[in-house]
């Protein structure tokens, strides 16, 4: 598919607090109108459970949401390779975990397997971000080992960086995630055990939305390669021509894997933050629309590994 693209600047970089691929718009809706966003609509498409962290910014800052939750996060075709690994977590050097999904299905699993989070002290943690390693820490537990690149090619850095040589990595994943950290891993000399813990399926979005799509929307957020690709087969499950649609909108994509993606299928983004976050993106929407916003906190989630 290769949607039509409008015409737009070249892009520029603005730094770490709003991104680096953004074509700011030369209208000044935003300047006469009571807050940053008004007047413009996004669409999320992330999962219900997680939609909140990217709506709510983006209504506070004025924007017309519109929820297409196109994916959902699920348990794995074979969840007994799981406890089964989760049983013998003493025999790994390290447990690796590339989402909060993951973070959350593992700890779910440990509970119902009766170890509890306690059973986590018997391993080294790595997380791909800072949104993992704060889910993590809601339970107590401090990563070993996070890296300033939030992708699974920072965290092989950061792994290289150790020099360790090797050992037995046991990495807890998303069944559609990417295989680069596991061979990478593995070619560092480490023992990689690759176990979905979860899996992400098409959602059921609600099909009466895409008469508004159709109308047109600002922006359409993806914040993993699944969001992609299960909202082009949403639209055509439902009658639109996913090329029109996107033709009428600026996709803002949360980061580079999520880029590839996008291009992948001929769209190219007008927004990617240069951190691969939700405040970062949502930040890098406003300043797509020329507004500053000031500095956020801690890094509040980092996408999906699917």
């Amino acid at each position: 598919m290769h949607p039509r693209r409008r015409g737009r600047r070249a892009a520029r970089h603005l730094g770490p607090d709003f991104g680096g691929r953004v074509a700011p718009r030369d209208d000044n809706l935003n300047a006469t109108s009571g807050a940053p966003l008004s007047g413009r609509s996004v669409v999320v498409t992330r999962a219900r459970a997680q939609a909140a962290a990217l709506v709510e910014p983006l209504e506070a800052l004025g924007a017309e949401v519109i929820a297409v939750p196109v994916i959902e996060i699920v348990d794995p075709p074979e969840p007994a390779r799981l406890d089964d690994a989760l049983r013998r977590l003493g025999d790994y050097d390290w447990l690796v975990l590339s989402s909060a999904n993951g973070v959350d299905r593992v700890l779910a699993r440990l509970e119902a397997l009766g170890l509890g989070v306690g059973a986590l002290s018997a391993v080294r943690v790595a997380v791909v971000g800072a949104a993992t390693a704060a889910r993590l820490a809601e339970t107590g537990i401090a990563p070993d080992l996070v890296p300033d690149d939030f992708r699974q090619e920072g965290l092989v850095d950061a792994f290289a960086a150790l020099g360790e040589g090797g050992g037995r990595v046991l990495f807890a994943r998303a069944l559609e995630g990417r295989f680069l950290l596991g061979e990478q891993l593995a070619a560092l000399g480490y023992e990689v055990d690759l176990v979905p813990a979860y899996r992400t399926v098409p959602a059921q979005a609600d099909s009466g939305v895409v008469d508004r799509l159709a109308l047109g929307v600002d922006v359409i957020t993806f914040t993993s390669p699944s969001t992609v690709k299960n909202l082009i087969a949403f639209l055509e499950g439902n009658g639109a021509d996913p090329a029109e649609v996107l033709s009428l909108a600026e996709a803002a994509s949360i980061g580079p894997v999520t880029t590839a993606a996008l291009v992948a299928r001929g769209i190219e983004p007008a927004i990617e933050p240069a951190e691969s976050t939700v405040p970062a993106l949502v930040a890098a929407i406003a300043a797509f629309y020329s507004v500053e916003l000031p500095a956020s906190g801690a890094s509040a989630a980092e996408p999906s590994a699917s």
